[in-house]
């Protein structure tokens, strides 16, 4: 395997986003909507727009060889190695002037997730993973990340983007985790990863995402000690239904739930 970029390169894409996301958030931005199926809005912004463009033009500048997969451009290039972007994960969160939205920037190296960032910078912080584990910095410092341990699942904390997702069977499946958790919170989005791998956080349960949905969760979420996969257990570059678990106890029980 060739040296993958530091965490250096990491920054430099996410203040290139950060550039073009933070002088339009809360403000009067126009919002589109893209068509998807089963989905009557999903919002798309000239920051969606703009970002992306800038993470990919250094991409390009830099690893001209690397392909690329962005929400809002699709794909470009082929080879072993594919940076996976979300250039606002969160749109509705961002238009609606919450600070849980994030930039998600990933990379693939024969299809498997090895470094990951997520920059939100309204908030000035920053979750980032490479070889040489998990990481966070923002306003109170520099920290390594690590996931933390309740034991049983009736100690946990759930999160989802929103109870809409679960629909038919699914939504009486997560309503009976809901049922033995904690507490249920929605609405944070790429936050509540961020969160889970820093220690506040035990599950994420994620129906029907797409790869830059979680490629960039992947590896700050596993290189801070937790898991991530699909409901059927397999690995989540590819998207899907997604639940990410603290530990191997929460997330054997959270699968056995909700896949009935």
């Amino acid at each position: 395997m060739s040296m993958l970029p530091d965490a250096a390169f990491l920054f430099r894409l996410a203040e290139a986003a950060a550039r073009e996301t933070l002088p339009r958030f809360r403000t009067a931005l126009q919002v589109d909507s893209k068509p998807k199926e089963g989905v009557s809005f999903d919002p798309v912004t000239e920051a969606d727009r703009e970002a992306e463009r800038a993470i990919r033009a250094l991409i390009e500048a830099e690893y001209p060889t690397h392909a690329i997969l962005g929400e809002e451009f699709g794909r470009s290039g082929s080879g072993d190695h594919l940076w996976v972007i979300d250039p606002v994960d969160g749109t509705r969160p961002f238009i609606c002037g919450l600070p849980v939205w994030g930039t998600l920037i990933g990379l693939t190296v024969r299809g498997r997730a090895e470094i990951g960032i997520m920059s939100q910078p309204y908030t000035r912080e920053r979750f980032w993973a490479t070889g040489e584990g998990a990481f966070a910095d923002g306003p109170m410092g520099e920290t390594r990340l690590r996931v933390r341990d309740v034991g049983a699942l009736a100690q946990a904390t759930v999160f989802s983007s929103a109870p809409e997702l679960f629909r038919g069977s699914l939504k009486e499946r997560f309503q009976a985790l809901s049922d033995q958790t904690r507490l249920t919170r929605f609405g944070a989005d790429c936050y509540a990863f961020a969160m889970l791998a820093a220690g506040h956080v035990d599950l994420c349960v994620e129906p029907g995402l797409q790869p830059y949905d979680i490629v960039a969760l992947t590896p700050i979420v596993e290189r801070a000690g937790g898991i991530v996969t699909t409901f059927s257990g397999d690995r989540p570059e590819n998207g899907g239904d997604i639940v990410a678990a603290a530990t191997p106890a929460l997330h054997e029980a959270a699968l056995r739930i909700l896949n009935g």
